[in-house]
């Protein structure tokens, strides 16, 4: 697989950099304050702590316990010198660490921020890497840490075999019954994470809006009342759940007439087919001769023993003097569509005159409903962060966490860490693609479909994780791909007349535009190739987000349903 190779070259580029390239830059502790800020400096353990707690499996009911080994080290590639992570070691292991905030964070009339980095350093497989923020009161849990423990948001990558997504999970207290319902976006983002430092920000606004950052690029925006599930407010009126059909209620639309009659000449016992009376034996048909013969120059093997295995028979071939006829053996008279085949009768359906619509339950006031227009401010304080995961992946690699308000300081400190260590993965990657243009990959002059097939498909499989990236990586072969698909239906719209009447479709617009972000942002190039033609990075395209009406808003809709009242 060619993702196997590019790790391979990958690795000898970030060797060969290694040995002749510049120095590396030096980790440098931050002089940003926040809330809470962690780098994994040397006194990392003075504030996290690994749970010693067990789990149980909600199918089941099996116990696990938190054996998943976690270690500050050095990444497998060096970016920064000195500059080390808190890595969950094991693979297909339960993993849990916390650690508590110096004071709790209120985010009810200010920004929540929450910004850090992810590696998975050996590649994709199953494995999370989302952080938990922990209820106030609970985040001195420490070794009791678990997935018991209450927490209040829940933001971060997931590999989920197949896909990722970047997960925005929140637990809102219903006010009536007490009971906390976890709050989930959908659709997920799901950008491509690759074995690259990748940077996750997410931004709540005291004003129920929401941004989902990927690299410092937004990846969906929007409100909390609208793009969650469940809801986080529950309907006005419910079904009831005593109601029941009545009896004679009709709701079948149609029915056989009862009035048709068959026809006379409607006969069901004609056969779909008949034999063909006017078929005539082809000319040159060889009556005696077998369409297969024993092979002739097969020969009985010399440990065949006629006692024990029986008599031997050659195997059966293909007649050859069958080839220059028609055909060879008995001739037989082909079938043909019988013309006065009608087949079973059947009464033509009409209006079912008796027809009531279709039943549904009447509609009682739900006995749990409540109406939260500000959810932000009804979420619980946040006392601490924790990492509670099961993963298939080892060596998953967390840094450089920012829990605050602000996001001009989270940009600032992605820009002084993230920044620069995409700078040097981007430089790099450029090296190995180069690399392996030069050893492995065929050019279009020596194997052209060799080449076309490759480009192919390195562009499906990045367009199944996610086709904004692919666009952004293989704009070439996106365009190759599209122009050969539109050109393809022009030809069969033109043979059946149809070009005239096509129509264009119309382009669906995202409801916000992505931030003006002042990252430092590296661009992926193939140094094999250049063209002034614009990119998709020079328009790229948003998300496609569908209209969902405000909470407490009634889409009134035109329907044959008839409730019973």
């Amino acid at each position: 697989m060619r993702s196997v190779a590019l790790s391979v070259v990958l690795a000898a580029a970030a060797a060969g950099a290694s040995a002749s390239e510049e120095p590396k830059p030096t980790f440098k502790a931050t002089e940003i304050s926040a809330p809470f800020i962690e780098q994994f400096t040397d006194d990392w353990s003075e504030r996290w702590t690994p749970s010693e707690a067990t789990k149980k499996t909600p199918v089941g009911g099996e116990t696990f316990s938190y054996v998943g080994e976690w270690k500050v080290e050095n990444p497998e590639t060096v970016l920064l010198e000195e500059d080390k992570g808190l890595v969950a070691k094991s693979k297909a292991a339960h993993h849990a660490i916390s650690a508590p905030f110096a004071s709790t964070v209120d985010f009810s009339d200010k920004p929540l921020v929450v910004q850090y980095e992810v590696q998975y350093q050996k590649g994709g497989n199953c494995g999370g890497g989302y952080l938990k923020l922990l209820a106030d009161g609970f985040q001195t849990s420490g070794k009791e840490f678990s997935d018991t423990t209450p927490w209040v948001v829940m933001f971060g990558p997931d590999m989920t075999c197949p896909g990722s997504k970047v997960h925005f999970i929140f637990r809102h207290k219903n006010p009536v019954t007490g009971e906390y319902e976890e709050k989930h976006l959908k659709p997920a983002p799901n950008p491509l994470f690759r074995k690259d430092t990748n940077l996750y920000t997410l931004v709540v606004n005291p004003d129920n809006t929401y941004e989902v950052r990927f690299n410092g690029n937004v990846q969906k925006a929007g409100s909390l009342l609208e793009d969650f599930d469940p809801a986080v407010n529950p309907p006005e009126l419910i079904d009831d759940p005593e109601d029941e059909k009545p009896e004679d209620w009709v709701d079948k639309k149609k029915i056989p007439d009862p009035d048709a009659v068959k026809p006379d000449d409607w006969d069901e016992e004609e056969p779909y087919e008949i034999l063909d009376e006017d078929a005539e034996k082809p000319e040159g048909w060889l009556d005696d001769e077998p369409e297969m013969i024993p092979d002739p120059e097969s020969e009985k093997p010399e440990e065949w023993d006629d006692e024990e295995d029986g008599d031997w028979i050659a195997p059966l071939v293909h007649n050859p003097a069958c080839d220059a006829a028609p055909g060879c053996g008995e001739w037989k008279r082909p079938y043909k569509a019988n013309p006065k085949y009608k087949g079973k009768w059947y009464a033509p359906m009409i209006d079912n005159p008796a027809y009531k619509g279709e039943w549904k339950p009447r509609q009682i006031p739900n006995p749990v409903f409540f109406q939260d227009l500000e959810p932000v401010k009804s979420l619980d304080k946040i006392g601490g962060v924790g990492i509670e995961l099961w993963t298939m992946t080892e060596d998953i690699l967390f840094d450089n966490v920012y829990v605050g308000h602000s996001i001009e300081d989270a940009e600032r400190f992605g820009n002084e860490t993230w920044a620069v260590k995409h700078e040097i993965e981007a430089a790099v990657t450029a090296k190995a693609l180069e690399l392996e243009d030069q050893d492995e990959r065929p050019s279009f002059k020596e194997d052209p479909l060799g080449f076309v097939r490759e480009k192919m498909e390195e562009f499906i499989v990045a367009a199944s994780q996610n086709p904004v990236d692919a666009f952004t990586a293989y704009p070439a072969t996106a365009a190759a791909l599209f122009g050969s698909l539109f050109a393809f239906f022009g030809m069969v719209g033109l043979l059946i007349g149809l070009i005239g009447g096509s129509q264009q479709p119309v382009a669906k617009v995202s409801s916000f535009a992505p931030l003006d972000l002042r990252y430092l942002m590296i661009e992926y190039e193939q140094p094999s190739k250049k063209t002034d033609a614009p990119t998709p990075d020079d328009k790229k395209p948003e998300d496609d987000k569908t209209p969902v009406a405000p909470a407490g808003d009634k889409k009134k809709e035109e329907t044959s349903v008839k409730k019973r009242k």
